[in-house]
């Protein structure tokens, strides 16, 4: 087949196309802005990402019969969604527009939070906004809130309508005004963008059910078991312990329905154009509701194709980015945040301008915490050292812990090339954070067990994997004492190592595992729900601007995050480590423009001391002052380092 044109047949099917969109514009409302100036500002954006929009949708889809039908529909959307954006989100979208790196200010601060465990409903969340200022966030992101199925949701991740919100939650209007009231404290409202799935009660799969066979032809179902066996050959199971497998059979279907999670959450087949051309309008739903910042959820497994794993798959990058082209037209002033917790390789394939701008950092979590365990950061240098960095314009988000569990994802590689035995390491882990390893102060609990192939994961709060929970059992001091300094090293080095630090709230007053969710039916069978306690609002009276431990963990983590924003060095991800000779010790410098930092940590109970004499090699001033201590370090001497101590040190 001859070379297609692309530039050509993309400009010949936007002016097909255009006298659709002026009829649009000609015929919606708006006070501000003219006919003349809406055409403006469309045909630029326009001009700029339609193109390459086209491109990418007909490499997913140019072989379909009806395409152009396809891809008339698709743009029609974004242009419905971008004529209804309310006027506040229109400037957002300006101003973002004109400042695309938003996101790598060291402004930047997060926090994530279940709404009805942090302040029972959405009108009272907004009473936390002076809250979250105090603390010093900038992002926060509500777990789902949307309508899901009644009983088990997955932690509301079984949508059954993007559209709504839980009603015990509140309404659409409420988290419209949350939106608008974390815009004008300057805190950007983050939701996560279920699309890999929907609950089987939504109304596509009610449909489906129905026998409609529009419908039906939005998931992935199938009348036997000859095509999901030969799809299990190379599936992995993601829920070993709920269920074997990758498909359900459905009684009143009479047919298998792929099922990546959980029973009762499908898998849509995005082969389909009208599930993307669906899936863009719920999107863009969610844009001009007043989220800026869409966490994609699940994003591996979004493309299916035979013969593969069904993860990672180079389709599933050009479903992304087609999404991101359509919110470039649309609703530019949102970012996408990818959750891809897979192979370290894998992750990062997913972080670009054109696809998602911020992502999650798992390896980076995980090896924190390794390093916490083995008091050793060679395996945390090897990673840093070939995987930090990241494309110009994008950035991490580092995050100790989450809603969700704690897996081992670091590179096999990394581990040998520093000696380490990546499955006896693994095991290692597991059995230090659930308390089987003798001398550990960790209480973590398994997750997701699977005696097959001895995979494991870990649940468990910040507090109780750091040692806070341990202390508390033995009401020892020191080992209060050293779980705190901890906490304070490792949320020290979140804040300054590259990317936006951000916390699962209640961390901040050193929040234990809440064994309660073993007497709930529906959360029993998750330990997952150990880690995500309910906020307690009896603790900050109390303890706000106390010595106890929650009143030192908020006054710590909040001097580091006001330490951040005061220091142009953490603008942006300019990183280099230190070749800081203690394996127990690690080192990096950080840069913007004229100003340096260099971080130093000990992942140590034990003191330790340091050569820095190198860094007069590398330009360094002769001596630097700590910006928490103010106290002066010489590069011509050792630099002495206490029990799990965090320098930030700057030029004096």
């Amino acid at each position: 087949m001859p070379e297609i044109d692309f530039a050509y047949e993309a400009e010949r099917s936007l002016r097909r196309i255009r006298p659709k969109i002026l009829d649009r514009i000609e015929r919606s409302e708006s006070s501000r802005f003219s006919f003349e100036e809406r055409v403006e500002v469309i045909d630029a954006r326009l001009a700029e990402h339609w193109e390459r929009l086209f491109m990418l949708l007909h490499q997913l889809y140019g072989n379909h019969y009806d395409f152009f039908f396809y891809l008339e529909n698709i743009l029609l959307t974004a242009i419905d969604c971008w004529l209804n954006r309310p006027d506040d989100l229109y400037d957002l979208d300006i101003r973002r527009e004109n400042d695309p790196g938003w996101y790598l200010s060291n402004n930047m601060a997060g926090g994530s939070l279940y709404v009805d465990l942090f302040s029972g409903d959405l009108p009272r969340l907004r009473e936390k906004i002076p809250y979250f200022q105090e603390l010093g966030l900038s992002y926060v992101h509500l777990m789902p809130l949307y309508a899901s199925r009644a009983g088990n949701s997955d932690g509301g991740y079984a949508i059954s309508d993007y559209r709504a919100v839980d009603p015990k939650l509140g309404t659409l209007e409420d988290l419209q005004l949350l939106a608008a009231d974390f815009r004008a404290a300057g805190i950007s409202l983050v939701l996560d963008f279920v699309f890999n799935h929907t609950s089987d009660d939504h109304e596509w799969a009610i449909q489906a059910r129905e026998g409609d066979r529009e419908h039906l032809d939005y998931y992935h179902t199938y009348p036997d078991r000859t095509i999901p066996d030969q799809y299990e050959q190379h599936l992995r199971e993601i829920f070993p312990t709920v269920r074997r497998g990758n498909f359900t059979w459905h009684e009143e279907l009479q047919r298998w329905v792929w099922t990546t999670f959980n029973s009762f959450q499908w898998d849509l087949k995005y082969a389909n154009p009208e599930v993307f051309r669906a899936m863009s309008a719920e999107m863009l739903f969610l844009a001009n509701t007043g989220v800026e910042i869409l966490r994609l959820d699940a994003v591996a497994f979004i493309w299916k194709q035979m013969g593969t794993n069904c993860e990672n798959l180079p389709q599933a990058h050009t479903l992304i980015q087609a999404f991101n082209s359509v919110c470039r037209i649309a609703a530019p002033g949102l970012a996408f945040k990818s959750e891809a917790i897979v192979h370290p390789d894998e992750v990062a394939k997913y972080i670009h301008r054109q696809e998602c701008q911020i992502s999650y950092n798992p390896t980076l979590m995980a090896l924190l915490w390794e390093s916490i365990a083995t008091r050793q950061t060679k395996l945390l240098k090897q990673s840093l050292s070939h995987r930090h960095q990241l494309p110009r314009g994008t950035s991490w988000v580092n995050y100790l812990r989450g809603h969700d569990d704690i897996g081992w994802s670091f590179d096999n590689g990394d581990a040998w090339a520093v000696g380490i035995n990546p499955d006896g390491h693994r095991k290692f882990l597991n059995d230090f954070y659930t308390g089987a390893f003798e001398g550990s102060f960790a209480r973590g609990v398994p997750f997701q067990h699977n005696t097959d192939t001895g995979d494991m994961r870990v649940s468990g709060t910040m507090a109780s994997l750091a040692g806070l929970e341990e202390a508390a059992e033995q009401d020892d001091k020191e080992l209060r004492e050293m779980a705190l300094r901890r906490i304070r090293m490792l949320q020290g080095v979140l804040a300054s190592i590259g990317g936006i630090p951000l916390i699962f709230l209640g961390e901040e007053w050193g929040l234990l595992n809440d064994y309660d969710y073993l007497e709930d039916p529906e959360k029993a069978e998750d330990s997952r729900w150990v880690h995500r306690p309910a906020m307690d609002w009896n603790i900050p009276k109390k303890h706000r601007g106390k010595k106890s431990t929650p009143g030192r963990l908020f006054r710590s983590l909040k001097e580091i995050l006001e330490m951040r924003k005061a220091l142009p060095a953490l603008v942006g991800n300019q990183f280099q480590l230190l070749p800081v000779d203690d394996e127990h010790v690690l080192a990096y410098l950080r840069w913007h423009d004229a100003s340096n930092l260099i971080v130093i940590a000990n992942f140590s109970e034990k003191p330790r001391s340091v050569d820095l004499s190198f860094l007069r090699q590398e330009g360094i001033a002769h001596f630097l002052k700590d910006v928490f201590s103010q106290q002066t370090v010489s590069t011509k001497n050792e630099c002495s380092l206490g029990p799990y101590e965090l320098l930030w040190l700057e030029e004096d």
